[in-house]
């Protein structure tokens, strides 16, 4: 049973795949999607790569998300990304509804109307990748409600040669809105012969997570918008299917380790009003439920002085120990 970190945009970053990979726990670990096509016109252009494959050419096994509708560009970044990055995985995004993805771009969840078009571009990644490494693809039921088509997606997907498929369990007209639907995810399960089922979607504890692995018929789960709040959810869930004592809630002592680590994290590829900024918007979750969170929130919110956000984060814990 694998435990997957999320691909999600303007959060996985380096600093945050570098904590949830500190913190124990996740078995795989993705970095926010990534344009081919910027990648292709930044290199050509100017020599550079786009932001978000910073820190990636360090880091051990991790999985880059990437998205296009172009099966050539698609390709040509593959190539680059196993034979000078030398990533650990590949994961093609078939299931972002962002207008400017699905829309605007003609990508994302927008291909799941093509089947035919999807496993052609699965293809071609899978052969550019050459058996080095695994290659993925995250999807949705489908675009609406009355056009659910995951099984056949799912099955394109298989065809192609992919190793695996993750389904979030919303069409993409529902956004994030009502309730994953796991039947669905788990229907998917019987009509693949040999990859992977992943289900991601309204994982918020590791109850929730025991439940879907208990109850549904998948080989792993990705945790995304749930462990933004609890980045230690990986290790909690790790170590309940491991036999082992369950972690408990960090104390205020200890989260406020994980903020300044966090922090120091950032800081490796941002200036410091940069990485408070980046920062302060994942604290607003490590808070949430706490007393007196949204005045403290409110505050941070003001000020991206890293002295005067770390006064802030102290006397609030120290607050909450009272």
């Amino acid at each position: 049973m694998k435990i997957l970190s999320a691909p999600m945009a303007g959060f996985s970053n380096y600093a945050y795949r570098e904590l949830i990979r500190t913190l124990g726990g996740a078995d795989i670990i993705e970095t926010e999607m990534v344009s081919a096509r910027s990648f292709v016109e930044l290199e050509l252009r100017s020599n550079e790569y786009p932001s978000r494959l910073w820190g990636v050419q360090d880091e051990p096994n991790v999985v880059v998300q990437i998205w296009d509708n172009s099966p050539d560009t698609l390709e040509e970044f593959t190539k680059r990304l196993v034979n000078d990055f030398h990533v650990g995985g590949i994961d093609l995004n078939f299931g972002c509804p962002a207008r400017q993805i699905a829309d605007k771009s003609e990508s994302g969840s927008y291909l799941l109307k093509f089947p035919n078009r999807i496993g052609d571009i699965v293809s071609r990644v899978v052969a550019a990748a050459e058996g080095k490494i695994p290659v993925t693809a995250k999807i949705r039921l489908g675009c609406t409600i009355d056009s659910i088509n995951a099984i056949d997606v799912a099955q394109a997907i298989e065809s192609a040669g992919a190793n695996g498929v993750i389904v979030h369990g919303r069409t993409a007209s529902e956004m994030y809105r009502g309730n994953a639907n796991w039947e669905a995810i788990a229907s998917i399960k019987p009509k693949l012969r040999r990859i992977k089922l992943y289900g991601n979607g309204d994982i918020k504890t590791v109850k929730d997570a025991l439940e879907k692995i208990r109850n549904y018929p998948v080989d792993g789960i990705m945790i995304g918008r749930g462990a933004l709040s609890k980045p230690w959810i990986f290790s909690q869930i790790s170590a309940v299917l491991d036999n082992r004592e369950i972690p408990p809630e960090p104390t205020d002592s200890e989260l406020n380790h994980i903020i300044k680590l966090h922090y120091e994290l950032l800081r490796k590829q941002l200036l410091p009003q940069s990485a408070i900024l980046q920062l302060r918007k994942h604290v607003c979750y490590y808070v949430a439920g706490k007393t007196e969170s949204r005045q403290f929130r409110n505050a941070i919110s003001q000020t991206n002085n890293p002295i005067d956000f770390f006064n802030l984060i102290n006397n609030f814990l120290n607050s909450e120990l009272l």
